[in-house]
């Protein structure tokens, strides 16, 4: 397959206005603007994080990005600081980002995510005066087809003011609609199931969150065990229509559960390794339970009909 190199400047094109000659486009000014959203799966551009990107070697790119000062969930619940799992998800949208654009990868594929990992630095995620521009490295191995699949593993650092804010890794494998029809049967037809109702969610200030709404933890039958109940119209953890719990609801979930199993305030999450291992359906209740394995780190696992969801290590800086 012929990889597509993407161009340091953009397409040249004629302008012209009444009276004048003509001028192209690649005199005028570079600006800047988001990547595509359709190639990081998002409806809205205020949810693109990632502005460009330009081939640095074979398999290895530079990539620029921008976080909100202002975001409406990642931001940590006092206001000063970007929400450290600001960078999983920036990590997502990195590989999709190269999957699409880069390598080739249709956009009606579907992307099945197996592994999610970050580890931020606390004191780099601080909110400045003006928004936080990033440059990111991406280094891709075995990005490559196997039959009708791609799949690869990703590792991105991600920079500020010249500094690294946080690294991350992804592992994954795109698939054809009519192979993601195969797996999922009638569970992968949106609508096709009825969701559970939400129970109230546990206190905002248990889950280390600031609103009642971004709580995805509803209480159970016992300390460190909850059951998984997001408002499924969140805007940012269901910005557009699942099938499923999507991954990242699941690092929310073991992000908040950590927390649960400490006094509020008491845990701030800095760094999370999460395996997924099946889908999370909406229709039957997931529980997620907790361990504290230190003081400083916490394994979260989710549980749904007898299997094993996800499972997921979350560290906080001492």
């Amino acid at each position: 397959m012929t990889m597509l190199t993407i161009p340091k400047t953009p397409r040249t094109l004629p302008l012209q206005r009444a009276g004048e000659p003509w001028t192209r486009c690649n005199e005028a000014p570079r600006l800047t603007t988001t990547v595509p959203k359709e190639y990081v799966h998002r409806s809205s551009l205020a949810e693109v994080f990632l502005t460009g990107c330009d081939r640095i070697a074979d398999d290895t790119y530079h990539l620029t990005g921008q976080w909100p000062r202002a975001h409406t969930f990642f931001t940590s619940a006092d206001g000063t600081s970007h929400d450290p799992v600001q960078a999983g998800e920036t990590v997502r949208q990195v590989g999709l980002y190269l999957c699409h654009a880069v390598y080739g990868v249709p956009l009606g594929h579907n992307v099945l995510l197996w592994s999610l990992d970050f580890d931020s630095r606390l004191d780099q995620l601080r909110i400045g005066r003006s928004p936080s521009d990033l440059d990111m490295f991406a280094t891709c191995t075995e990005f490559a087809w196997r039959g009708n699949r791609f799949s690869g593993f990703l590792e991105v650092e991600i920079c500020r003011d010249g500094e690294i804010a946080a690294t991350g890794t992804a592992r994954f494998t795109c698939v054809a609609p009519a192979t993601y029809r195969r797996l999922r049967g009638t569970r992968g037809e949106i609508g096709a199931t009825c969701p559970l109702d939400r129970r109230p969610p546990i206190a905002p200030a248990a889950a280390g969150r600031l609103l009642p709404f971004d709580v995805v933890l509803a209480d159970a039958d016992q300390p460190g065990r909850w059951l998984l109940s997001p408002d499924l119209g969140h805007p940012i953890l269901f910005e557009h229509a699942n099938d499923h719990h999507p991954g990242m609801v699941l690092v929310e979930a073991a992000r908040q559960a950590a927390c649960g199993l400490h006094r509020p305030g008491a845990f701030t999450p800095s760094a999370m390794s999460t395996e997924f291992l099946h889908y999370a359906e909406l229709d039957t209740p997931c529980w997620i339970e907790a361990t504290a394995l230190s003081s400083t780190e916490v394994e979260v696992t989710g549980h749904q009909e007898g299997n094993t969801i996800f499972r997921s290590k979350v560290t906080t800086t001492p």
